[in-house]
Parts: C-alpha cells; structure tokens; sequence
C-alpha cells in the first residue's frame, strides 16, 4: 500500500491514485469493487455517479411494479459504454456512496490546497 493515495474505501470498494504514474494520469483515479478495476478522471466519476442514480430510480421503480426476484439484478453502465456490470440494489447503493465520498473528498483536497496558497501569500 506504500505505492498508492488512498481516497476513500468503505466495504464495498476503495478508490485511490497511484503515487508513481504517467503525466497523463496524473488526475486519475482508481477505482476498485468487485474484482474490477477502472481508471477514471474526475468527470468520468460525475457521469458514473450519474449512471448510478439512474440504475438506482430504475431500481425501484422495478421493485414496485413486479414482486419477481428475476428483476432484482439492474444494469449499470460504466463512463464506458462497452462496459456494463449487473448489480442489486445494495451493491448499487454502495457503489454510491463510494464514488460521492471519493468526489467529496477531491473537492475538499482541491479547496483546501487553493486556499493554503492564498493564505500562506500573507
């Protein structure tokens, strides 16, 4: 673990950055649940949240029109559109928390840096 900046981790996954990378992905993050890795930047983390939301409302909206365990398991689309896990809504609602805490924690990096900058020029 010497080699990586963890983000944030619950049960469900971890995300973190590689400490030693490429220039290129030196804004990625990498993200890890049920034996599957994706490297994604920022915005790609904002549309995965979103197709996770997504999955989440069809989700429920499946849980009320049918009492069949064949519509437990839902779709959920990657930022890549090749890529597509089938997940319940538990694993869907921890996904989520993973990935919103992930960008929570980005953001409050970021502001925290911006501001040392502004204070420290006092």
């Amino acid at each position: 673990m010497d080699d990586i900046n963890t983000i944030y981790y619950n049960d469900f996954g971890i995300a973190f950055q590689w400490k030693r990378t490429a220039a290129k992905d030196f804004n990625k993050i990498q993200l890890v649940f049920k034996n599957t890795g994706l490297f994604l930047n920022k915005m790609e983390l904002v549309q995965f949240l979103k197709n996770i939301e997504q999955a989440l409302m069809k989700s429920k909206t499946l849980a009320k029109s049918s009492s069949s365990k064949a519509c437990e398991l839902v779709l959920l689309e990657a930022p890549n559109p090749q890529i597509s896990f089938a997940m319940v809504e538990s694993e869907l609602k921890s996904i989520q928390d993973l990935i919103t805490r992930t960008l929570f924690q980005l953001g409050l990096h970021t502001f925290l840096n911006e501001n040392q900058i502004r204070f420290n020029g006092y």
